[in-house]
């Protein structure tokens, strides 16, 4: 059997495994009936996110949902973001300003946050929402609803990401790839299985007293990747989580630069993989086999003008186009998909060696072991 011959292979059940995985992410639905409607706490933490301010105040103001407050905590912000949120929200009576308190040696910064948060709120459900993100007017009916069918007490998702810098482009919707190609859809979001979870903290919609249940964020508080560890935590207690497809309703400016693009990344992607050496090596292998030898043969078919060697490269490229059109992406993204393999292994190398350094993480002028 052909080298050439494994990889068109490979290629072939990427795209069907993908395609069949996709259907297990259940989408947000304005269609779908939503039963009681308990309160909703909204709650979003701050730290020098005044750029942000405006946006997600207007995007909030416009929430439909009856029942709903709105707490937003200023986490020791030095951009004006205190003052920022009083000036948008004076006149609203559903919001709600508070100041966090001094960081703990032992907590991460935005766990504190939402840890406080959970303090000051009273609803039923909590939902988590970061400064960047913007949300649709019905997005807490839509989660409810979707919740309440699937008899989950926590639903999460990855939500559009509508980029404005090259190196973000490449690497934040690499994070639904991931989620469709490496994670069985089908047990995550039917079983209460820890080692099957994903979650996204841009947008966490939980059940109080399954929050509760499980400690809070005070169970996950020096975490790096809190919203995962607090989706496993849920699922070892006994209650369903769910993964789902909220990009029609919710998106994220997540990062302002390239920069910030990859310090961000660099934070998370080491300890999102277990901070292991051999996790590392195992996906620079198998990224390097499944999307980089496709490309490099298409090269050589280009070259030598047998071009059916560029057959496994198209079949990665529609691939990541089937992923990026579910999600709401530019589907030119597919085609550069080499180059956002090649950053995302720089980046895992790059997390990995930090920490093997003794070295800290750095995010938003704190640092993290």
């Amino acid at each position: 059997m052909s080298f050439f011959f494994i990889v068109f292979i490979i290629t072939i059940v990427l795209n069907v495994w993908t395609i069949v995985n996709s259907f297990f992410l259940y989408p947000l639905s304005a269609n779908r009936k939503l039963g009681e409607t308990p309160s909703v706490s909204l709650l979003v933490p701050l730290r020098n996110e005044a750029d942000n301010v405006e946006g997600l105040i207007h995007s909030l103001r416009a929430l439909t949902y009856p029942d709903v407050e709105v707490i937003l905590l200023d986490d020791h912000s030095e951009d004006g973001t205190f003052e920022k949120l009083n000036e948008q929200v004076r006149d609203d009576g559903r919001f709600t300003i508070i100041q966090g308190k001094e960081l703990p040696e032992d907590w991460n910064g935005k766990v504190h946050a939402c840890h406080q948060l959970s303090q000051a709120a009273n609803g039923e459900y909590y939902l988590f929402l970061d400064a960047d993100a913007r949300v649709a007017p019905g997005i807490i009916q839509q989660t409810l609803a979707m919740m309440q069918e699937k008899k989950a007490s926590m639903l999460s998702g990855f939500p559009n990401y509508p980029n404005a810098n090259f190196l973000s482009h490449m690497l934040v919707p690499l994070q639904h790839m991931v989620v469709l190609l490496h994670l069985p859809l089908f047990v995550a979001n039917r079983t209460t299985k820890p080692m099957f979870t994903a979650a996204c903290g841009i947008f966490i919609m939980i059940d109080r007293k399954a929050y509760e249940a499980i400690g809070g964020h005070g169970s996950v508080k020096s975490s790096l990747v809190e919203d995962v560890h607090i989706a496993r935590e849920v699922k070892k207690h006994g209650y369903k989580m769910i993964l789902a497809n909220i990009t029609e309703s919710v998106l994220s400016y997540m990062y302002d630069s390239g920069k910030e693009t990859w310090e961000g990344f660099k934070k998370n992607v080491y300890t999102g993989i277990g901070r292991s050496a051999g996790m590392v090596v195992f996906l620079t292998i198998f990224y390097a086999v499944v999307f980089l030898t496709p490309a490099a043969i298409a090269i050589v078919g280009l070259v030598t003008g047998d071009y059916a060697l560029v057959l496994p490269y198209l079949l990665t490229v529609a691939f990541k186009m089937y992923v990026d059109a579910r999600t709401g992406h530019p589907l030119w993204l597919s085609f550069l998909l080499p180059v956002a393999v090649v950053l995302l292994i720089a980046i895992m190398v790059a997390s990995m060696f930090v920490h093997k350094r003794g070295e800290k993480y750095q995010w938003k002028g704190r640092y993290y072991q």
